[in-house]
């Protein structure tokens, strides 16, 4: 099944002194342990960092991230309502404001997870879902985007925990997530960083340090 990768949205960080880095990438990639790698790096650097996650990064997001992934089965409008609901509250309470003050804001997933749990592998349409989020989000897109790439079946075989309902999705179901995440990539070179997450997590680190250090604001003296 193919699916159309919609075009890049205009909206981004550049109004903010802040950046913003996400990590995609499907279930077991390391897109946690890289957050946590790079809120070193950048704290050692001298910069606020604000490390979080969707859904989950705010009191009502952790309410939201249990009912999607720990409740009763939901059908994938609902499902994806819930996401971009859980992103719009995150990015005004919490992503914005950091970005306004001039901090790295370092997120595990953002839109482009909905645009390929739910656009693509739902089949609700990838253009629809970008639209839904970037309307939610007021059009905010990362300065950096890293898409820790791997094949689904290492990324099962890396899990600890009893899986979530996203988690005991198909294979063909993870398949097409991680192809979409791939087109998106394709899509967006510019904002896209594609590394293989079966590297050390040093290795992955190191180059996310080379592209994102360009990238960083000034600091203050």
């Amino acid at each position: 099944m193919s699916h159309e990768v919609p075009p890049s949205a205009s909206g981004d960080t550049g109004a903010f002194p802040g950046r913003f880095v996400s990590l995609e990438g499907g279930d077991g990639a390391g897109k946690t342990t890289q957050r946590d790698l790079l809120g070193a790096w950048l704290t050692a650097l001298g910069h606020e960092v604000v490390l979080t996650r969707e859904p989950g990064g705010t009191d009502l997001g952790s309410v939201l991230r249990d009912a999607v992934l720990h409740g009763d089965d939901l059908d994938p409008r609902t499902e994806a309502l819930l996401y971009a609901t859980d992103r719009a509250h995150h990015v005004h309470r919490v992503v914005r404001p950091a970005l306004a003050r001039g901090a790295v804001v370092v997120t595990d997933r953002y839109l482009d997870s909905s645009v390929a749990y739910q656009g693509a592998a739902r089949d609700l349409g990838a253009g629809e879902i970008r639209d839904l989020n970037l309307w939610a989000t007021e059009g905010l897109l990362p300065d950096l985007t890293v898409l820790l790439d791997l094949d689904p079946s290492v990324g099962a075989g890396r899990r600890a925990d009893a899986p979530d309902r996203l988690e005991r999705e198909s294979a063909a179901f993870h398949t097409l997530v991680r192809e979409h995440f791939l087109a998106l990539a394709d899509a967006e070179p510019n904002r896209f960083l594609v590394l293989d997450a079966t590297l050390p997590p040093q290795e992955v680190h190191a180059a996310v340090r080379d592209r994102l250090a360009a990238m960083l604001p000034e600091l203050a003296s």
